[in-house]
């Protein structure tokens, strides 16, 4: 398919729910990721702490986190369905492919996103003395679909006063949220 015959496919249908990944077509819906051989629903709560656990997450700093996650969804085949922030941690809730482990999907995100806040947000780097942004380690569970959208709400709920929804991916339709019960 050409580039031009997708733009009038795409004219066609809702352009929002399509993805030109691959040299295929990848639809994003509440069913799953669906892929030319394949349909997969694979989800990733991650929860990651800033360095030192240190009171870095601004507004800025969420700002910048927010962004790059959006344009690391267009370049990687991973979707970001919400990112909530405290003050010292990050929680992202991910939608990805077979093809990236957890650990590859965490590795993006946390070299990604910590050059981008280093570059655009330079007073925390100074802050952080060490040059790196996020801790080693990380949290992360599967998300089923049923049963368990209450428990990561509750637990995200009670992780600290200073907690906030920064992004909530409105594609696609019927997606569970670990924000719908607060």
């Amino acid at each position: 398919m050409t580039k031009k015959e997708l733009e009038q496919w795409q004219a066609v249908t809702n352009s929002s729910q399509y993805r030109w990944v691959e040299d295929r077509i990848t639809r994003l819906n509440g069913r799953g990721i669906h892929k030319s051989h394949n349909v997969s629903k694979l989800m990733y709560h991650f929860v990651l702490p800033t360095k030192y656990r240190r009171v870095v997450v601004s507004d800025e700093v969420e700002n910048v986190i927010k962004e790059t996650c959006i344009e690391i969804s267009k370049r990687y085949e991973m979707y970001f369905l919400e990112i909530g922030a405290d003050k010292d941690h990050v929680h992202f809730l991910i939608q990805s492919v077979p093809n990236y482990s957890p650990t590859q999907i965490i590795k993006i995100v946390k070299s990604i996103t910590a050059k981008e806040v280093f570059a655009r947000c330079p007073e925390v780097k100074k802050q952080l003395w060490g040059g790196n942004f996020w801790t080693a380690g990380y949290y992360v569970s599967t998300v089923s679909e049923h049963g368990n959208e209450e428990v990561i709400a509750n637990y995200v709920k009670n992780q600290g006063n200073e907690y906030k929804k920064l992004f909530r991916n409105k594609e696609p339709e019927g997606q569970i949220s670990i924000f719908d019960y607060m």
